[in-house]
């Protein structure tokens, strides 16, 4: 039995479908350029003005090494998921009320959802 290339093709779309978010790195939204004003995004470098955003996916809020949180987001109970990103780059007030993010918010809700993709693929 030989395998036709349309057949190849399809099974290689579905294993690359089938495969974990974080195989493919996200290319960093344009977007992102505000955020990267006072946010490092590689392993390892030392906050600025907001914490180090890698690894931020799946980790509590309020727990990044090295960085002073206000109360609010040190008391925050929750982990880093999708929607919790981009509630939190849509309105960061709205999303922890007495964040000391000053940041009003990506009203573009592509450009939030944009945003917090490339987020969860920084591991």
């Amino acid at each position: 039995m030989t395998l036709r290339p349309v057949k190849l093709v399809g099974v290689s779309i579905a294993v690359a479908m089938a495969m974990p978010a974080w195989a493919a790195p996200v290319a960093k939204p344009a977007a992102f350029a505000m955020c990267g004003v006072c946010h490092k995004v590689a392993a390892g470098e030392k906050p600025t003005i907001g914490p180090n955003l890698f690894g931020v996916g799946g980790r509590k809020a309020g727990s990044a090494p090295g960085f002073s949180y206000s109360p609010a987001m040190s008391k925050a109970n929750f982990a880093w998921t999708r929607p919790k990103l981009i509630a939190f780059i849509t309105s960061p007030q709205q999303a922890v009320p007495g964040t000391k993010m000053a940041f009003a918010g990506q009203k573009n809700p592509q450009a939030a959802a944009a945003i917090a993709d490339y987020l969860l693929s920084l591991k």
